[in-house]
């Protein structure tokens, strides 16, 4: 590699350290282009995407369609607050109320908008429905959540690096471990708790999947207890998990088939991939009962519901299903999880693999403070492959749904050869 080009990504990437906040610890890689799975760097190197910017580009960057409802969209109009009605949004709603079978839809932009709105709507609900008095509703979370970085919502964290130096911190949570049935029903004896919120597979924590009985657990608890159950699928959701969200169990959701899902949230919470990554669109969903209950300007957003975010939107979502992304997320994950058990068994610094549908991760023997998963994938970059290392010892493996299975096994390939070498090192 010359100079120059040397040069040209260290340029961009010294303007951010200079002139940005150190909040963010990237791969170096300068990333300028993107095409399906593929993403290209400055220099014109070309890469797999395995992280799929967290599961928001599920369908693949730069989906022509999506970018065409983009571009047309853009060209006529793009905000008009909701101090107006406009064209777009109400279409859009009932779209999306269909596709997952909820009475109402509540747009918003980010995936923590979306979460602080369902917390205030779990909230407004006890007050207004359940007969708690005001200020006594609480709101059970489970411990390794991430649900985005918002004070309301890193009160619920049990991360340090969340939560440190940012209190002090919102009241009304009660935090139990994850995956702990008796947990759940401990906390519900208490007459106050009005929700659970909970991540179906917990994606930073490393893509921590629970038993099989514990979602359903939480919901039938849930009914019997006059309690909310609070999905957020933002990373889960849109057919990531190989099935439309990942509450749906065996099922792909009424927007796929004519069964009813196993489990079915009071409050379901989308974002990321609700948009195909072209722009931030998230929404909330629930029927009448609980979302009636907010009134005119007790919740809003300037930039929610736009006409530009529900035409990119209602094109993503037709994409997922056009194209049946669950169904190739469920057979490419099958094949994925089959070709690392078979790297876990041969090489011993590779511990264990574990996921659904698309979204995969790998534990590496190290501990949460060492550097070896973020060595592997800085080998995996410098073979063509972009993976992120969360809490220092495991790697997480999602690509863009729109990949083949030729594709997949070419990763694996390189996958298999870094940790191969790594061994050796051991």
């Amino acid at each position: 590699m010359s100079t120059q080009t040397l040069n040209q990504s260290s340029l961009f990437i010294s303007l951010e350290d200079q002139y940005g906040a150190h909040n963010y610890h990237p791969l170096p890689v300068v990333l300028t282009k993107g095409e399906g799975v593929y993403l290209w760097d400055v220099e014109g190197r070309r890469y797999y995407d395995f992280l799929s910017a967290y599961s928001a580009v599920n369908q693949g960057h730069c989906h022509p369609r999506i970018v065409r409802a983009l571009v047309d969209q853009a060209s006529q109009l793009t905000l008009t607050s909701r101090a107006f009605y406009n064209d777009k949004l109400g279409p859009f709603e009932k779209y999306i109320t269909s596709y997952f079978d909820y009475d109402k839809a509540l747009l918003a932009n980010s995936g923590v908008e979306a979460v602080e709105t369902a917390i205030k709507l779990c909230r407004k609900w006890a007050y207004v429905k359940k007969g708690l008095s005001d200020q006594a509703a609480k709101i059970v979370f489970v411990s390794g959540n991430f649900h985005g970085r918002t004070l309301g919502v890193i009160s619920a964290s049990t991360d340090p690096s969340s939560t440190g130096g940012f209190g002090p911190y919102m009241p009304g949570y009660i935090i139990v471990p994850y995956n702990d049935k008796q947990a759940i029903a401990d906390a519900f004896e208490d007459s106050n708790v009005a929700g659970v919120l909970v991540e179906p597979i917990q994606g930073e924590a490393g893509v921590v999947v629970p038993d099989a009985d514990y979602l359903p657990f939480i919901q039938s608890l849930c009914r019997e207890k006059n309690i909310l159950f609070i999905a957020d699928e933002v990373q889960t959701g849109i057919a990531r998990t190989g099935k439309l969200l990942a509450t749906c169990g065996n099922c792909t959701c009424k927007g796929f088939c004519e069964n009813k899902p196993e489990i079915k949230p009071d409050i379901l919470i989308l974002g990321k991939a609700l948009s195909g990554g072209v722009l931030p669109v998230s929404a909330v969903l629930a029927d009448d009962e609980i979302m009636l209950c907010i009134k005119p300007g007790e919740h809003g957003s300037t930039f929610g519901g736009n006409p530009l975010a529900c035409a990119v939107a209602m094109a993503a979502l037709e994409v997922v299903r056009e194209e049946r992304l669950d169904a190739n997320a469920e057979r490419l994950g099958k094949i994925f999880r089959e070709r690392m058990q078979h790297v876990v068994d041969k090489y011993p610094i590779a511990l264990l693999v574990r996921g659904k549908g698309l979204l995969n991760a790998i534990v590496v023997d190290d501990d949460e403070e060492g550097h070896l998963a973020w060595d592997i994938c800085m080998s995996l970059a410098a073979k063509g492959l972009l993976a992120k290392p969360t809490h220092g010892n495991i790697i997480r493996f999602a690509p863009p749904l729109v990949m083949t299975e030729d594709q997949l096994h070419e990763c694996c390939d390189i996958i298999e050869e870094v940790i191969a070498g790594f061994n050796r090192l051991s």
